[in-house]
């Protein structure tokens, strides 16, 4: 159980000969899964080919690293840019996204085996809607990694079993655009990620403060969080070293004594946004109004943590709600 760098809500694809099948699914699916449907195969490929591909954002992520005296690339030192992730949240059309493609298998002029063939190579998971006669094309298609999961239509509970696998398949694509950086995360102040308390953590805060997109976020470490109405919350984690840095820093700072007392005894979470998120003398008499009492998460490290309401105008860029999406889409091609 690992979190994705970032998440967000997407658009599942249905693909279905049948305009009143589609138009049925849609409905049962509902807003908890925004959908487009699409009965010509011809067009959904093309629509999945305009908004399949990662985010350009996340090829950013990753550059040689440049020599601070020269200035000089250094090709076998690599610069990690977290702050290109939450970039992402200001793209109007993020929701967009196609993570999960559901297709019928028995249409005409092109089944949905070759429909998945057709578009292997997009990152979108795929499941195959079947009669029970073609489970035994399902297992082959999905033993040659063609699809991700296969529904049979006829099942008493396969609305219930769809729902069950978009959920699963939408964070697996997520993950899945997480991977190649993993290990490069746990080399600085992100192995949080990788930790399956913090897993825990986040769903449950998720659930409390109904968040719907969360991005990993640099300065404090920790994620920005996103509600239905985006109203940002910053959940920043904390590990002993990076609170004896904290500490060391302030104290180096000429922070008052009652901050230095609270951070050396862990008593509360900073986030000094106004620069790199470490103390600075803007916030030396009001050094309160940049910190939260410290909360503790035990994983295979000790965490402190926090949750701050932030003020949508202090961060840079626009962010579209999902809620006022949801309002303007209608999404049947």
């Amino acid at each position: 159980m690992t979190l994705p760098i970032y998440q967000h809500p997407t658009m599942t694809v249905l693909v279905d000969d049948s305009p009143s099948f589609l138009h049925s699914l849609r409905y049962q699916l509902g807003p908890g899964f925004p959908s487009i449907g699409f009965s010509d195969a011809g067009a959904a490929i093309a629509w999945l080919r305009e908004h399949g591909a990662a985010p350009a954002a996340l090829a950013s992520l990753l550059s040689p690293s440049v020599d601070t005296y020269t200035l000089a690339p250094q090709p076998y030192n690599i610069a990690l840019h977290v702050e290109q992730v939450c970039g992402i949240r200001t793209r109007p059309q993020r929701f967009m996204t196609p993570s999960v493609l559901v297709v019928d298998y028995s249409m005409p002029g092109m089944n949905g085996i070759e429909f998945c063939e057709a578009v292997h190579d997009l990152p979108c998971r795929k499941i195959l809607l079947t009669g029970v006669a073609d489970e035994r094309v399902a297992i082959d298609a999905f033993n040659r990694g063609l699809i991700d999961r296969y529904v049979r239509k006829s099942d008493a509970h396969a609305l219930d079993r769809l729902e069950a696998e978009l959920t699963q398949l939408q964070e697996g694509y997520f993950l899945a655009q997480s991977e190649s950086l993993r290990l490069l995360l746990a080399l600085h102040d992100f192995s949080f990620v990788n930790d399956p308390a913090i897993w825990g953590l986040v769903r449950e805060l998720g659930a409390r403060h109904k968040i719907v997109e969360h991005y990993l976020y640099k300065a404090p470490p920790g994620f920005l969080m996103y509600d239905r109405d985006a109203r940002p919350w910053l959940l920043a984690v904390e590990t002993e070293q990076s609170m004896q840095a904290h500490f060391e820093i302030a104290l180096d700072g000429g922070a008052p004594a009652s901050l230095l007392e609270a951070l050396e005894q862990r008593r509360v979470v900073p986030n000094f946004s106004d620069g790199d998120g470490m103390y600075s003398k803007v916030a030396h008499k009001e050094w309160h109004r940049f910190t939260s009492p410290t909360l503790t998460c035990h994983g295979r490290e000790l965490y402190y943590w926090a949750m701050f309401a932030l003020d949508p105008d202090a961060l840079e860029g626009r962010v579209d709600s999902f809620a006022e999406f949801l309002r303007r889409y209608a999404g049947t091609a």
